[in-house]
């Protein structure tokens, strides 16, 4: 896996799967991490937002619009536009997102999914943060989770229920590494 830092958001790279951008009008930076990490355009085949926040989808339509198919998990389709109105209203490069051109999959496919990719693991609906968030639990013990809060902030939220729940069903998985998106890494203990 390698982490492509360009901006506020961690975007991952792993096997052809590109999870997250960062905001509309990054993408020379982009280009740049990429060169870095001697990747190109080309070598995504697909881009896969952990949910539809600005700083998280900015660069998905220009993607798409460079030959990249635009993964998206069915939670997440009625989300897909919650964005536009910051783009247009800040007068950034935005590429609008067709629904139709997306290859959509539920949380229950895309284990096959990514296999077909050479990923081992799984997409989980994580809705804590927002309805249309998931996390990408890998069965090496790498879960990436966007913007889902670290379990050390649950005392902080008022009903932290559903927050629990999404935490419950990320450590049944037993992770050994968990990936932010906007903060760092974080390694469990065994056992």
């Amino acid at each position: 896996m390698i982490k492509l830092k360009y901006g506020n958001t961690n975007t991952f790279f792993l096997h052809g799967l590109l999870i997250d951008t960062d905001y509309a009008g990054t993408l020379h930076a982009f280009y740049r991490a990429l060169k870095q990490n001697d990747l190109t355009v080309r070598d995504i085949r697909y881009v896969l937002a952990t949910h539809y926040h600005p700083d998280h989808m900015g660069l998905v339509g220009a993607l798409v619009r460079q030959g990249v198919k635009h993964l998206l998990v069915d939670v997440q389709q009625d989300a897909i536009h919650a964005s536009d109105y910051i783009f247009e209203r800040d007068r950034l490069p935005f590429v609008l997102l067709r629904e139709d051109a997306a290859t959509v999959i539920s949380c229950g496919e895309s284990r096959a999914f990514l296999a077909q990719l050479g990923i081992a693991g799984e997409i989980l609906s994580t809705p804590s943060h927002s309805p249309d968030s998931i996390s990408l639990i890998l069965d090496d013990g790498d879960c990436l989770v966007g913007d889902l809060e670290p379990r050390e902030y649950l005392e902080a939220y008022e009903n932290h229920t559903q927050l629990e729940d999404d935490w419950a069903r990320v450590l049944s998985f037993h992770p050994k590494r968990i990936l932010f998106a906007h903060a760092p890494e974080k390694f469990l203990k065994e056992g």
